[in-house]
């Protein structure tokens, strides 16, 4: 199974109180459903590919509302092949859109009643159930983090933006292919929606994987910034020779002052050593304590006297 699958069943083994199991039904109802004319009235027609979800929402229908429902299970017919699970409620369709604030006197509503969302513990229903609906959330093996919410409608995805938001959630909002998706991308972010959906063994399988990758990425870097100090030094610890052979050449090593010979014939010794490692030889031989700064200094001025040389 895919982590969003993991993500979905544990949502759905949480365990609601009245009013939040109304919050979550209508995120449910909102985001899976259409709706339906026939000789026996309205009926609300209710799909999806996910056989949690669609236990979720037959069970919340039960409970609060004691319906009559039909339930089918179709094949697409694309190379996936994934189930289609269709519920269609024959009964109290009017009333239960009435009674979740998606159907007023006004119509079909874009987002339910904002008093549906008004308790903290409905607005995490409402967005554990938008997640059932239509979320989805990258793996954490993946080098990318995003989580998601697709709606139909603009002005429902700023209210599940606004929701978000509530809980210090940055969400931004995007269209794509006519659809509307609220989406997620810092990780600490994405593991605080899991917590807050109640999804928590989620949460820790989540924060260990990202640990343990952000982790190995770190040692990669810091194995990379190594090396790349390590080529650093070799290259630099080569050019310095190339120019004190150049005095050799030309006879005039010798000639330098003593603190320059030194440093020089010391460099021609070691050319792969740093100048740390420089600075402690020349220490050890001459009992004289040299730093970094002043090690630079002197081979620098080396340097500048075998261009001198080169350039006659």
């Amino acid at each position: 199974m895919s982590f969003t699958t993991d993500v979905k069943s544990e949502i759905a083994t949480t365990t609601l109180n009245a009013c939040c199991q109304k919050a979550q039904c209508a995120a449910l109802i909102q985001l899976c459903s259409s709706m339906v004319l026939s000789s026996q009235g309205m009926q609300i027609q209710i799909k999806t590919e996910n056989a949690t979800t669609a236990k979720r929402i037959w069970i919340l229908l039960k409970e609060l509302y004691k319906c009559q429902m039909e339930l089918s299970v179709l094949r697409k017919m694309n190379l996936k092949k994934n189930n289609i699970y269709a519920i269609k409620v024959v009964t109290l369709s009017k009333e239960i859109l009435n009674d979740l604030g998606l159907l007023t006197d006004q119509g079909l509503q874009d987002h339910p009643l904002r008093k549906m969302v008004s308790k903290e513990c409905c607005a995490r229903a409402y967005l554990s159930g938008a997640f059932m609906a239509t979320g989805s959330v990258n793996s954490p093996h993946k080098s990318n983090y995003h989580l998601e919410i697709v709606t139909q409608e603009y002005s429902h995805a700023l209210f599940i933006q606004k929701l978000m938001f509530r809980f210090d959630l940055p969400a931004k909002h995007i269209e794509r292919r006519k659809q509307h998706v609220v989406y997620l991308k810092a990780s600490d972010k994405i593991s605080d929606f899991l917590r807050l959906s109640g999804a928590n063994n989620s949460v820790l399988d989540f924060e260990d994987i990202r640990i343990q990758r952000d982790f190995h990425n770190s040692l990669t870097r810091l194995d990379n910034c190594e090396v790349a100090n390590e080529m650093k030094t070799l290259q630099a610890g080569k050019k310095q020779v190339e120019y004190i052979e150049i005095l050799q050449k030309a006879g005039v090593l010798d000639n330098l002052e003593d603190k320059l010979k030194d440093v020089a014939y010391l460099r021609i010794e070691f050319p792969e050593a740093s100048l740390n490692e420089l600075c402690n030889e020349y220490e050890l031989r001459t009992g004289a304590v040299m730093s970094k700064s002043g090690m630079k200094h002197r081979l620098t001025k080396i340097i500048d006297e075998a261009k001198k040389i080169r350039n006659i």
